[in-house]
């Protein structure tokens, strides 16, 4: 089974991801995608491993995220991604946003693929302004895209604000 789980910053999406994955009976693999740049954001990505059992294989993966899926999707276990907002950042870098197109079609294929359940968190930050920078508006637009194509070939989609779930896709609220 393949699970969305999208919202805005600090709307709770995180943490709705974790109580499903705690709540697993197999192995949870917790596959991290943030590239830590700044002291505060240390402080952010602490607070996450400091919430995660220690039972969990977690996996700094970066970029490399379709990789580290295949080697961790198992069918008795369930793989959460946090995040694809942070995953896509990297392909901000000069140079790598001609990766991204590739990069994309891999990491949808092997979502569609993967053995067991996966629980794949994004930020929904579309519901604003357009930005006025085209890089800005480059990133906006590919996650936007990102997560529609997401949500078409996933089994449930979770909208979570202020912190509560509210399921688009896939049965009733849990």
């Amino acid at each position: 089974m393949l699970h969305l789980i999208t919202g805005g910053a600090r709307s709770g999406k995180s943490r709705h991801a974790e109580k499903l994955a705690l709540a697993h009976v197999g192995p949870v693999h917790y596959l991290a995608t943030a590239s830590v740049g700044d002291a505060e954001f240390a402080h952010r990505v602490a607070m996450h491993q400091a919430r995660r059992p220690a039972s969990w294989r977690a996996v700094e993966c970066g970029v490399a995220l379709s990789d580290a899926l295949q080697d961790a999707a198992r069918p008795d276990g369930l793989v959460l991604i946090d995040c694809l907002t942070l995953w896509l950042a990297h392909f901000l870098a000069p140079g790598e946003a001609e990766r991204y197109p590739q990069a994309r079609a891999t990491l949808l294929d092997a979502l569609a693929s993967a053995a067991g359940d996966v629980v794949v968190v994004s930020n929904e930050i579309g519901l604003g302004v357009v930005p006025m920078g085209a890089e800005t508006r480059w990133f906006v637009d590919e996650l936007g895209w990102l997560n529609q194509s997401v949500a078409a070939i996933a089994d449930r989609v979770t909208l979570v604000a202020a912190g509560l779930p509210l399921v688009l896709k896939g049965g009733a609220s849990q």
